[in-house]
């Protein structure tokens, strides 16, 4: 098992946001809480928490997302992103999970895809999540606190005793599963780090990122049913739009825009 700290990945990190500082917790309830506080107080962008353990971690729907202590990489960001307007806050999300997709391809060879909004998969399985919290401020976001939960050295029981174990068994997976290999976390996460600052930049400067989420999904040109809180909407997932809203094209043609929801991928 790797061991982490605020000084080993900090050493040669080479960014200029993010990163700076690094705060490493043995354990926590969840590093997006670590952040909140001092995103309130004033505290400049690019802070980073990692943590070993989460004892409270959430995924989307306020799912729970723990995992044994040194086996995963579990990291929030802090973004002060004043330039970017309130309906394009999604762009964070998708520099994010494009970061941990390149910083996984570049470090074990494993090309993983993403299923909107927020999911990275690989066959099927969820590797990771992604989770964004935000907070506004008149007409701007103030701040924005991107969580990520990356199932590194895991291996999940397919014979558990637990009916959850085993389900969980059949619907994630780690890179440890997919190589078969435990995969040194200190580098992959120094990578993490490094792509999400460089796409920061990118975005500061006017760059989209939504061209690059778009060839990621495995969600685009398949059927889905997405679960919203206006109910189901089943269809084609037929695009995005710059938001990162998802368009649904419907049986009858019309095309609903979904700007938050779980999806199912239809079997055609």
């Amino acid at each position: 098992m790797t061991t982490l700290s605020s000084e080993l990945i900090q050493t040669g990190l080479s960014t200029q946001v993010i990163g700076r500082p690094v705060q490493y917790f043995e354990q926590i309830d969840s590093t997006s809480n670590a952040l909140k506080k001092p995103a309130e107080r004033g505290r400049p962008e690019g802070m980073v928490a990692i943590a070993d353990e989460q004892t409270a971690g959430r995924g989307r729907l306020d799912r729970t997302w723990e995992a044994p202590p040194g086996t995963s990489l579990l990291s929030s960001i802090l973004f002060r992103p004043a330039f970017l307007p309130p309906d394009k806050a999604q762009q964070l999300t998708m520099i994010c999970a494009l970061a941990a997709v390149e910083a996984i391809q570049t470090q074990t060879g494993v090309q993983v895809g993403i299923k909107w909004p927020n999911d990275l998969m690989y066959e099927g399985r969820k590797l990771a999540g992604v989770l964004t919290d935000l907070s506004f401020a008149a007409d701007r976001i103030e701040w924005a606190i991107v969580g990520m939960g990356l199932n590194v050295n895991i291996l999940f029981d397919t014979e558990a005793k637990s009916l959850d174990d085993r389900l969980l068994a059949r619907d994630a997976i780690s890179l440890q599963m997919i190589t078969g290999r435990p995969a040194p976390r200190l580098p992959l996460f120094r990578a993490y780090l490094r792509g999400v600052d460089a796409r920061y930049a990118d975005l500061r400067r006017g760059v989209s990122p939504v061209a690059d989420w778009a060839a990621r999904l495995i969600t685009l040109n398949r059927p889905v049913k997405v679960t919203t809180p206006a109910g189901p909407i089943s269809g084609l997932a037929a695009g995005l739009d710059e938001t990162g809203a998802l368009l649904v094209q419907r049986d009858n043609g019309q095309v609903s825009r979904v700007l938050a929801g779980d999806v199912t991928l239809r079997r055609p």
